[in-house]
This record gives C-alpha cells, structure tokens and sequence, in this order.
C-alpha cells in the first residue's frame, strides 16, 4: 500500500498536490488504472518541464478546471493552454459573487478572528435546517451539491468524454472542490468509501507545501493567513461524513448522480476509463 501511495503523487516543480487516481481497490477485486485521470491543485504556475511531461508522458488530453471565473481571470488560465491538443473545461462550484476562494470551506467547528466581511467569500453552506448540524466543511460539500449540481455533473461529466488520453480535475488546493467531484468519479469507479476517503485524506502529506503555494499567490493569501495550517488539513470524517449523508439521502454517490441525470450509460462509460 505504501508502494501504490507513493506511485500515486506525480511531483511536479509547478503544483504540490498533483496525484494519479490509479492504483486504489475496488468492490470487485480489481484496481483503478492509472494514467487515466489525476487530481491536483492550481494549474497555473507549471513550469516548461512540468508541461512538457504532462503532454509527453502523461499524454494529457483534457483539463477540468473547477476554479470560479474571478480565480481564473486572477490567477490566469495557464500555460496548458497553449498546448494543441489539451480540451479544458470550465464549471465553478461556487457562486460568481463575492470573493473570489472557498479556502473557508473549513474543517474545524469555529473560525476565530475572521474579516468582518468573510461570510462574503464563501459559498452558503447550510443548504437545509437539517445540515445546519454538520461541521462547516461538511456543511460546503453539500453546499456544492445544492447550490451547483449541474456543474458537479458537468465535471464528473467532462471525465467520462474525455479524449484517449489523461484527464485532470483540478481547483486551487486540489482538495475541496476536487475533492467531492473525485470522489464521485471513484465511487463510479467501484472504489469503496473508506479508499475515498483515504484518497481525500493524503492531501494532509503535502499541506504545508501547499498553503505555502496558496500564501504566495495574492488570490489566496489574505484567506489563507488568518488560520494555521492544521486548520487547512482535510480529515477523513469530513468525507466520511459526506458519504453516509450521500447514502442517507440517495442511496449513495451514483443515486445521486443518477438523480441529476448522469445515468447508467454515462456511469458505465467512466467506469471504463478509470478501469482497465
């Protein structure tokens, strides 16, 4: 297992929380492929080296960008761009409003010392009386549900139609957004909760790096300073969370995938590209 983690990251000089999707069990004894689809955070600072990997070895056809409009005209769209032969896609999980980051979506149950204004930056997250009970960040993943589910289907929708090579979903972390629109593609795939939840949880290896990245970048930086870092650490009950809310209410992540019109079709043609 050890082995697999490790095989997993792709370490890039541009991004800090890039990694394969392949490798992770499933239900029915076999694996995840790899070199289908990765996770990963902001695109716009690879280096030459960096796309030049990820077109020649990666072979990467496709980019699911899941950053808000602002994010992109901040921070850029970058230099995958300019790649012939690189599909990107654009669906934001958050309102076009406000502020422009959802590194709020936070995983303690209070937040000291914030801005006066900073219920501005986030996407509301207390989407009925009965979610009001949740932890805030399981409280903004559901949030994405209600608020976006057309655009969470878009994305796990642009994985499934993708070209022949790699795709890659991508925010700015790589770990809130990405997070609930992977574990949707992995729970497709016939990979089971507690590997998802392991999968949402790795970010936690590489976070210091990360909001060292996020605090270099003027977008970010005034959210990501006026908390420490372990209050930025995803935790696996928060995704665990998620998913027996998903179970719950519909039956699991397909239930809910199917009800928003990404039926048996389109579930068995991701399934495909994630499996060999």
């Amino acid at each position: 297992m050890t082995s697999v983690r490790s095989e997993r990251w792709l370490r890039l000089d541009g991004t800090t929380n890039t990694r394969d999707l392949g490798g992770l069990p499933t239900t029915d004894g076999g694996t995840t492929a790899f070199g289908r689809v990765l996770r990963s955070d902001n695109l716009q600072t690879l280096s030459d080296d960096d796309v030049r990997r990820l077109a020649e070895e990666v072979r990467l056809t496709d980019v699911v960008d899941l950053r808000t409009t602002a994010e992109v005209l901040l921070e850029g769209r970058g230099p995958l761009r300019a790649v012939e032969g690189v599909t990107h896609r654009h669906f934001t999980l958050l309102p076009e409003r406000g502020k422009h980051t959802d590194v709020f979506a936070v995983e303690e149950d209070e937040v000291p010392d914030l801005p006066a204004d900073w219920a501005e930056t986030v996407l509301p997250r207390q989407t009925t009386e009965a979610d009001e009970v949740e932890p805030p960040a399981v409280r903004a993943y559901l949030g994405y549900l209600h608020h976006r589910p057309e655009n969470v289907v878009a994305a796990v929708r642009a994985l499934a139609a993708g070209g022949d090579g790699a795709a890659v979903v991508h925010c700015a972390a790589g770990k809130d957004r990405t997070g609930v629109v992977v574990m949707f593609a992995l729970a497709v795939a016939g990979v089971p909760d507690e590997e998802i939840v392991a999968d949402y949880a790795m970010t936690a290896e590489v976070i210091d790096a990360l909001v060292a990245k996020l605090r270099s970048s003027p977008t970010y930086a005034e959210d990501m300073t006026r908390r420490d870092v372990a209050s930025h650490t995803p935790r696996a009950e928060t995704m665990r969370r998620v998913l027996e809310l998903l179970h719950e209410r519909h039956g699991g992540p397909l239930g809910w995938l199917a009800e928003h019109g990404f039926g048996a079709d389109e579930q068995a043609r991701l399934r495909a590209r994630l499996r060999d």
